[in-house]
């Protein structure tokens, strides 16, 4: 003890330390530095350690000056600090070596194993042990990269260094916040966050989310996506799936920064940003011409009508690969849509949710010919303006025989749907829509039809609003009923099927013939 903390004292006597000869157990090769250190284990831990307190009492005692005593207690302090490091250095050692000997798995299984784990999981298990820290940092399990959370708690340098660590093995990120577990990408839920379904609410107090939900705008910002057009777009180039959920400072110019260095994407998820549809679509269109399932969920539901139509045509002619489509909550005439739906040759599923001028005419003709007669899904749910009778025709045209392949549809709508003559006034049990004949018909369709028992309160101040500021006018149609309450269509109606009055007026869908649109509409500038 002496020797260690004050060696060069000449007026201290050395004990003398046990040497290898002295104590045969113990090997040749241990140096003064080792026999003196064992000699101080070796203490029992059963002595009073009031011993250890006097011992140490005499020797400052013994230090001719008050800077030797300073400076011994420094020693004291700085040796004590040492042996703790490598007493845990020793014990993660044995624990990585246990480790080793006890996980079956080899090293390259380990990886692929927790390749397959989401990036929170893989934090965990990396700071579990040496030894799965070093197979956590393989850049294979950073290949899918998922840092999407319930509430804030991922900032710009953490999505940077799981890039960095993801190499050439970059493959997809997952960003952003997501409403709860209750709600899944795709699904009819909006995603759109907001603070009264950010989280379980049985879990803190009012005042803790809006704590929450203000530190969450200044965690992601709009460089967060810098990492994938940095070193010339390195790994925007290698990127395939991209998904962003409510990263509230992100904007038009960085977004499309970040669209322009990802030419091979194949699946983009938007949702709850504040970027515009028409610049997105044409970042889209420009850059990413391999993608093949395009969802966007709205910020500000019904309040985005910035979609041109040659846009859209763009949008087909660039990428022709998508079978999967999403526009949800935004302004969108059915002559839009109609060029989408009709122009995307491997199209399977589209979900034009909460979309507030769409009234359904876009559905003619698509069960025959090019375009539209893949469709598989088809979610018209909460569409405001969706009119029963476009809904009646449509079902007619699958009772024909058309749209072979659909499985799924959805025309659920809170507010019931549009009547023909006057859409303000709402239909929530419609006897023309042939619902039991189709489920008769093709029982192998899902059919969601929900709607209120009885009328609901509508904003008819905003509906008037969009109504008057509608690009499109759309021709009545009439019909008549049977006292059964099926449809009949007159002569003139039965074209249907035919390429007559299948959209709106100021469109025509061979040649993709666009009329000039208003010219008050007012470009988006971005700031």
């Amino acid at each position: 003890m002496d020797t260690l903390l004050h060696p060069s004292t000449s007026s201290m006597a050395k004990r003398p330390c046990p040497s290898s000869a002295e104590n045969p157990m113990l090997p040749s090769s241990f140096s003064q530095m080792d026999n003196l250190l064992l000699s101080f284990l070796s203490l029992s831990d059963s002595s009073p350690p009031v011993s250890l307190d006097l011992s140490f009492d005499r020797l400052l005692e013994s230090a001719p000056s008050d800077a030797d005593q300073s400076l011994l207690i420094d020693r004291a302090h700085n040796l004590g600090s040492l042996l703790l490091r490598a007493a845990n250095r020793s014990a993660r050692k044995r624990a990585s070596l246990h480790n080793s000997i006890a996980w079956a798995l080899p090293p390259d299984l380990t990886i692929k194993v927790f390749s397959m784990l989401d990036s929170q999981s893989l934090c965990y298990a990396a700071a579990t042990c040496s030894m799965f820290n070093k197979c956590a940092m393989d850049p294979l399990c950073y290949a899918n990269i998922d840092l999407t959370t319930v509430v804030p708690k991922v900032n710009n340098a953490v999505v940077s260094t799981m890039i960095q660590r993801a190499g050439k093995s970059f493959r997809s990120l997952k960003l952003g916040i997501v409403p709860g577990p209750t709600s899944s990408p795709g699904s009819c839920q909006p995603l759109v966050y907001s603070i009264r379904n950010s989280v379980d609410v049985s879990s803190f107090s009012w005042n803790d989310k809006k704590t929450r939900q203000g530190k969450e705008s200044s965690i992601l910002t709009r460089s967060c996506l810098y990492p994938l057009s940095g070193d010339n777009g390195a790994a925007g180039t290698l990127l395939r799936r991209l998904h962003l959920y409510n990263i509230e400072r992100m904007d038009n110019a960085s977004f499309c920064v970040a669209l322009a260095a990802c030419p091979s994407l194949l699946d983009l998820e938007i949702v709850g940003l504040h970027v515009e549809l028409r610049q997105t679509l044409i970042s889209v269109s420009s850059n990413c011409h391999l993608i093949e399932r395009l969802f966007f969920e709205s910020s500000k539901t019904g309040r985005d009508d910035s979609l041109k139509s040659p846009t859209c045509v763009d949008l087909v002619n660039n990428c022709p690969n998508i079978s999967s489509l999403s526009l949800r909550g935004f302004k969108l005439q059915d002559y839009k849509v109609r060029i989408l739906v009709k122009g995307f040759r491997k199209l399977k599923y589209a979900d034009f949710s909460t979309s507030y001028l769409i009234s359904g005419t876009f559905l003619r003709n698509l069960g025959s010919g090019f375009g539209g007669n893949l469709l598989e899904v088809l979610i018209l749910r909460d569409c405001m303006h969706l009119k029963e009778v476009e809904v009646a025709r449509f079902l007619t045209a699958v009772l024909a025989g058309d749209f072979k392949f659909l499985r799924y549809l959805d025309i659920s709508n809170r507010e019931g749907l549009a009547s023909e003559g006057d859409w303000y006034q709402r239909s929530y049990n419609s006897s023309i829509i042939p619902l039991k004949q189709v489920l008769e018909v093709r029982p192998n369709i899902c059919l969601l039809a929900e709607f209120p028992s009885e009328g609901c309160y509508i904003d008819i101040d905003h509906m008037f609003d969009s109504d008057v500021n509608s690009e499109i006018s759309l021709p009545s149609q009439l019909s008549s009923h049977t006292s059964d309450g099926s449809l009949l269509m007159s002569s003139s109606e039965s074209s249907y099927n035919s390429d007559q009055g299948s959209g709106n007026e100021e469109y025509q869908v061979s040649g993709f013939v666009i009329y000039e649109e208003s010219s008050d509409e007012v470009d988006f500038l971005v700031v």
